[in-house]
């Protein structure tokens, strides 16, 4: 155990229950995406009254924190903040009913199915640990808040006003840690060197026809046809123009087009979704997405090329060999066999990785298990473990412990291999 883990385990038994509830209150009370205004506050009200230097407002809704203690490496830890557009379906009694307005002014439910208000938890208490124990430590602490991972907007703006209003304000990190809560079994993390989490990318099309009366086809450019084609050709790209020993997905979520049955319509849209795990069979996809939906619009005779609006584009995430290393050998003698070697990178993305890119830091990023162990070990039995409520599903809730203790266990000794000396 590391010295901060060592302060973790003797630390009040009140602060776990602190915590607890922390948690609860955060899921009863998501934010949706750059609209984190009430878990800011508590966040950066909570950190000032540790002793860190708080700026708020960092990048919208972000918050950076900063504890200096002699000299030593400077060490990021980042949490992420936001919840999803979504309704809860998990029957707790602490579950979320709240509504909230989107970008486009649709209410909708509002839930922490991702479990970033378990990652917010982690953070402030491993801050507290931190700055109630500076005699286990040395260096700087720089602790982020992070607003918008769910729409790729919190960490590019937090690095484009960090930038903007000068590097200076706040120290540039030595390593960048993070960590997400995960299926699998509570009171495991799991790791991985290199290429960790694929590169996500959301696009828009808009193809465009020619309306006319559904009687009369011969008198429009159908953009359904044209979108039905499309969607069946963009599909041919993973099965037939990437090698099947090179992972990639391509998924079309949604096609719209039309108001009535008997109204041909001017345009049809098409919102689709890829991940990818090297930058070479991203640009090519992307390249291919382009050809192809302008293909179809040639053979179809349509009168003006389609349009692409990029939604979302999340980098790799794509741990540093050298820091995954020293991470590793941290959680083996914090967790002995329950520290896990991932044995391939997961399709989920994250923004996280754009702080290291921006600023030519080395990070990593690593995953803590939240399944009941028990259900856990039943699903692996039975094969069914692709049954269980995974992030971004209605009914995902984290088991509270030993989640919350094994998220802060692994923070902290992470943190721990550079800021305690001969640790």
């Amino acid at each position: 155990m590391s010295p901060l883990t060592q302060a973790l385990a003797a630390a009040d038994p009140a602060l776990m229950s602190e915590l607890e509830a922390l948690y609860k209150d955060l899921h009863q009370h998501p934010e949706l995406s750059m609209q984190e205004v009430r878990t800011a506050r508590i966040v950066a009200d909570a950190m000032d009254k540790l002793g860190y230097e708080v700026t708020r407002e960092v990048g919208v809704t972000g918050v950076v924190c900063v504890l200096k203690n002699g000299a030593g490496p400077t060490v990021m830890l980042r949490a992420d903040m936001d919840g999803l557009p979504m309704a809860e379906n998990t029957g707790l009694p602490y579950a979320s009913t709240v509504k909230a307005r989107d970008t486009d002014g649709t209410e909708v439910g509002v839930a922490h199915s991702c479990g970033h208000d378990m990652h917010v938890t982690w953070l402030l208490g491993a801050a507290c640990i931190l700055a109630a124990n500076r005699a286990a430590w040395q260096g700087t602490l720089l602790i982020v808040f992070q607003p918008g991972e769910e729409t790729a907007e919190g960490a590019a703006a937090m690095v484009k006003d960090w930038d903007e209003k000068g590097q200076g304000r706040f120290p540039k990190p030595d390593i960048i840690l993070g960590q997400h809560v995960m299926v699998g079994a509570a009171g495991t993390v799991s790791y991985r060197p290199g290429v960790t989490l694929s590169a996500g990318d959301s696009l828009k099309i808009t193809l465009f026809g020619r309306g006319s009366h559904g009687s009369q086809p011969q008198t429009s450019i159908d953009p359904v046809i044209m979108a039905a084609a499309t969607t069946l050709r963009l599909q041919t790209i993973v099965s037939r123009e990437i090698a099947p020993t090179e992972p990639a997905v391509l998924t079309i979520g949604s096609l719209q087009a039309g108001t009535k049955e008997n109204i041909i319509p001017d345009d049809a849209t098409i919102k689709l979704n890829m991940r990818t795990f090297s930058e070479d069979t991203r640009e090519y996809m992307l390249k291919s997405i382009r050809r192809i939906c302008c293909a179809e619009c040639d053979a179809s005779g349509a009168e003006r090329p389609p349009e692409f609006t990029t939604i979302n584009s999340y980098p790799l995430t794509e741990n540093d060999l050298v820091a995954t290393q020293k991470v590793a050998k941290a959680f083996h003698q914090q967790f002995g066999d329950k520290s896990l070697l991932a044995g391939s990178p997961a399709s989920a993305s994250e923004d996280f990785s754009i702080f290291g890119r921006s600023w030519g830091v080395p990070y990593v990023f690593w995953f803590v298990g939240g399944t009941s162990p028990e259900v856990y070990a039943k699903a692996v039995q039975d094969k069914t473990v692709n049954k269980i409520p995974s992030n971004h599903s209605p009914q995902f809730a984290p088991k509270i412990h030993p989640t919350l203790e094994t998220g802060l266990q692994a923070m902290l000794s992470a943190a721990g291999a550079w800021l305690c000396p001969g640790a």
